[in-house]
């Protein structure tokens, strides 16, 4: 696929790129406070130096006074500071759509799990885990995002550090820690000079609690809506293992282990403000960003669900699941090794059935407790998994290699279940795994590495509602080809397919 994909258009709301961002429809969006714009840009105001979202309930600036941006990372880079009105870091998923660019969409989420932590040191390896040169890399984000890619990783440690001031009790020492400040003193020069005052000015009106920690953090993730809560927890609650996840018409909870702490984490809808809310427990600070962001992809909280919605609409057929679903995401996975033994297990049997076999493999491996109950387990590491003998499962002896194979290769790579190259480059990583085969290697790279495009055409689920009037299935080659125009969305096309399959939805597949 081209790294340079663009999104379809949209007639005079095309505005995401930076090279193609139309002003004048820009200043439109800010004028009416158009909400479908909040995310997308940002507008900064020379007469002021603060840069606000387009919905920001300020009066609106004068026209020759703004300039756009489509991320915040580069309105901070050009010298303007974050409104104190609007809350930049509240935008849904900071500015950041994961669509502009194949390449740049997956080095965001690498960034928003630490990638570049270090610094501009950190640009180049992550250049070469894509598979672009690191020049490639920075040209990139420059075109479509206005910043470095360095740039978007500062912009974003220090908007989630205010959110934790304004949203949490964490003491700042805390707060500094858990977005990822290397010191106390950097935390505070880096407010000074970014907001004009120290981060304890910033704070709400609440008393920080001294060795809070992570111990109930809870965070509110804005979305753009619209979005199917329930359908996100039918289909998570279908799939959910016993010890390790719960879910309620109301919530999703599940186990986290991160860094050999053992915690737990709760997600909760708040339609009313387009938010999920995140109550996180945990040990230590540090494990903070992390989870939030395993929390953002198993939500899919940073799709822009009406243009993927308005593209697939456009095929007759999708049509009219779309409109019944308009709301529908794509489920990510809390952890890509833990998705693949899923896939796995999943593999020629119902979701029931892999289910039970998941909650199987976790009491036999798992000996770490969390502390809640009946949340008693967390899933297994690959380290586990290659030393334990799975012989008690009950399997085919095919699959209990296959498990052994996934978890020596994590072990051996472990970066092997994140972004890695084009969509065919990951898929053709993961099918050299033992046991791998086409279908289990798309269903990994659509949960798991986020892979937009990505479609596991031999799915029998697939294949049902693809079906004719008269109850013909095609065959996975002529869904491919029908599936042609859903690209670069095909990811979530599979999700309305399976959310209106006729059938009792078995995971069921034709695994070569």
């Amino acid at each position: 696929m081209s790294e340079n994909r663009e999104r379809p258009s949209r007639g005079d709301d095309t505005v995401w790129r930076m090279d193609l961002l139309d002003t004048d429809a820009c200043y439109r969006a800010l004028t009416t406070r158009d909400t479908r714009f909040d995310g997308r840009l940002f507008v900064a105001v020379t007469s002021t130096g603060v840069y606000c979202r387009p919905v920001c309930p300020a009066r609106t600036p004068k026209r020759e006074n703004c300039q756009f941006h489509a991320s915040a990372a580069s309105a901070q880079e050009a010298g303007f500071r974050p409104c104190l009105r609007c809350r930049p870091e509240t935008a849904p998923d900071l500015a950041s759509w994961r669509g502009t660019s194949n390449t740049v969409s997956r080095a965001l989420a690498l960034i928003a799990e630490g990638a570049l932590d270090g610094g501009e040191s950190g640009v180049e390896a992550l250049a070469e885990r894509l598979g672009v040169g690191d020049r490639q890399l920075r040209r990139l984000f420059r075109q479509h995002l206005g910043a470095t890619p360095v740039a978007v990783a500062q912009t974003r440690r220090v908007l989630f550090a205010k959110q934790l001031i304004q949203e949490t009790r964490m003491p700042l020492s805390q707060v500094a820690l858990a977005s990822g400040f290397g010191s106390i003193r950097r935390f505070n020069e880096t407010f000074q000079a970014l907001y004009a005052r120290p981060p304890g000015a910033l704070r709400r009106k609440q008393t920080a609690t001294p060795g809070e920690g992570v111990a109930g953090v809870t965070l509110r993730l804005r979305y753009r809506p619209p979005y199917d809560w329930r359908s996100m927890l039918a289909y998570l609650a279908a799939r959910a293992i016993d010890g390790v996840e719960e879910v309620s018409d109301t919530r999703y909870r599940r186990t986290v282990a991160q860094d050999g702490d053992v915690g737990t984490v709760e997600v909760t809808h708040e339609p009313a403000r387009n938010n999920l809310v995140v109550t996180v427990h945990l040990p230590r600070v540090e494990a903070l960003p992390t989870v939030v962001a395993r929390v953002r992809r198993v939500f899919d909280v940073g799709a822009d669900i009406e243009t993927i919605g308005e593209h697939l609409s456009r095929d007759p057929f999708l049509a009219p699941m779309v409109a019944l679903r308009p709301g529908l995401r794509a489920p990510g996975a809390w952890d890509g090794f833990e998705l693949a033994v899923r896939a796995v297990l999943g593999q020629q049997v119902t979701v029931e059935a892999a289910r039970r076999l998941a909650g199987r493999l976790v009491a036999l491996c798992s000996t770490t407790k969390a502390d809640d109950t009946p949340l008693s387990r967390v899933f297994p590491s690959p380290e586990r998994v290659a030393a334990t003998d799975l012989g008690p499962l009950g399997m085919p002896t095919a699959r209990k290699t296959a498990l052994k194979a996934l978890a020596e290769a994590a072990l051996a790579d472990p970066l092997l279940f994140h972004p890695f190259g084009t969509i065919e480059e990951g898929v053709a990583r993961l099918r050299a795994i033992r046991g791998v085969g086409e279908w289990t290697a798309q269903y990994i790279a659509l949960r798991a590495l986020r892979e937009t495009d990505a479609f596991p055409a031999s799915d029998v689920a697939l294949l049902r509602s693809a079906a004719t009037d008269a109850g013909t299935r095609p065959t996975p080659e002529a869904l491919l080809t029908r599936a042609e125009p859903w690209r670069p969305w095909r990811a979530y096309a599979a999700q309305h397919l399976w959310a209106a399959d006729p059938g009792t939805r078995p995971l069921e597949t034709r695994h070569g």
